[in-house]
């Protein structure tokens, strides 16, 4: 019995963002029925409808609006996990943002690095969606934040000590769902998966670079 799975693409999604097909490879999280092994890292609604990943996770440099949240599962193929502040933005409104993105449909709600730990015990009462927690640096009390900082999982953004990081949670939990930002390659996301990632984050390239590329089709195709 042939137990390869099928691949159907229409004539006009040809041009879909694919994730690095090795993610595949960690196990994955269980959200809510939701298995999820990959997320796009974007808020270029773009790039988010026209990708492949597993979902989609929306954290920005600027102040949460209900505008971006809602455009943003609007036109996502998938679950999305919501950015709600934690660092500069703060206090009620985030409550009150990490609500309303419940209610419009997210998947999970993911906070900044400096949110303080009371504050995620706060939140737990007030949202029935997963917490998502950045750690971004091994200075943090990594088992506070894990384990008692009231967080469903934790997200790990720490640039070259991304794996340092993992490895140090992996010591504390072996089982705590982690996210974890894969790098710019292959191997550097399968490191990050062998120190105990349970699901990667992927940054795909620009809507500007892929529209370079296909430029270029274009420029060839209108030579001949």
């Amino acid at each position: 019995m042939n137990k390869e799975m099928p691949k159907i693409v229409s004539s006009l999604r040809t041009h879909l963002v694919a994730v690095p097909p090795c993610i595949r490879k960690a196990t994955g999280i269980l959200i809510n029925g939701k298995r999820i092994k990959s997320l796009l890292f974007s808020t270029d609604v773009a790039l988010i409808s026209n990708c492949d990943a597993d979902a989609i996770i929306a954290v920005y440099p600027f102040t949460p609006t209900l505008q971006i949240t809602n455009a943003i599962i609007d036109v996502a193929q998938g679950p999305v996990l919501v950015g709600v502040g934690g660092g500069t933005t703060a206090g009620p409104r985030v409550k009150e943002i990490a609500l309303d993105a419940e209610l419009h449909g997210a998947l999970a709600v993911v906070l900044n690095a400096p949110t303080k730990t009371e504050f995620v015990q706060e939140l737990q009462g007030h949202v029935d969606i997963p917490i998502v927690l950045t750690i971004v640096s091994l200075d943090e009390n990594l088992e506070e934040r894990m384990l008692h900082s009231g967080a469903n999982i934790i997200n790990v953004s720490g640039g070259k000590n991304t794996v340092k990081i993992v490895q140090a949670l992996r010591k504390i939990d072996p089982y705590f769902p982690i996210i974890a930002t894969g790098g710019p390659s292959e191997e550097t996301i399968m490191d990050v998966i062998e120190a105990g990632a349970n699901a990667i984050t992927y940054t795909p390239p620009t809507s500007a670079d892929i529209f370079k590329e296909m430029m270029e089709k274009y420029r060839i195709q209108c030579k001949k």
